[in-house]
């Protein structure tokens, strides 16, 4: 079992930044592919990033690569969302999961937090 606590959202102007974490509990963390995904309201759920299990693969959405980061650090059990350049369509609430995979879809996840919202101002 993982237990995954997001923070760090908040509001922030157009071109700002903000950083995620996505704290996890049990000692699997270092075991699981780790992911953020995004909901709008009125939206489903979509993926927004991931990474593998040992950090070195990396795998980012359309929308969001080269602007976002994702990073993790096993030996704190902590996933991190480096957000940048954010704009108004970034607003959504963020959840982080932890899984086996397929990376890029919810399906491959059967851990998530609570979620954090993000709110990009114009």
């Amino acid at each position: 079992q993982v237990q995954l606590v997001e923070s760090g959202g908040g509001l922030v102007q157009a071109g700002g930044s903000l950083r995620l974490s996505c704290a996890a509990s049990g000692r699997t963390f270092r075991t699981y592919n780790m992911g953020w995904f995004r909901q709008a309201p009125g939206n489903e759920r979509e993926f927004v990033a991931a990474i593998s299990w040992s950090g070195g693969s990396t795998y980012y959405a359309d929308s969001v690569k080269g602007r976002f980061t994702i990073s993790r650090d096993n030996a704190k059990n902590t996933e991190y969302l480096q957000m940048n350049s954010l704009k108004p369509e970034d607003t959504a609430v963020y959840y982080c999961a932890a899984g086996p995979g397929p990376f890029t879809t919810s399906k491959g996840y059967d851990y998530w937090g609570q979620g954090t919202q993000v709110t990009v101002s114009s």
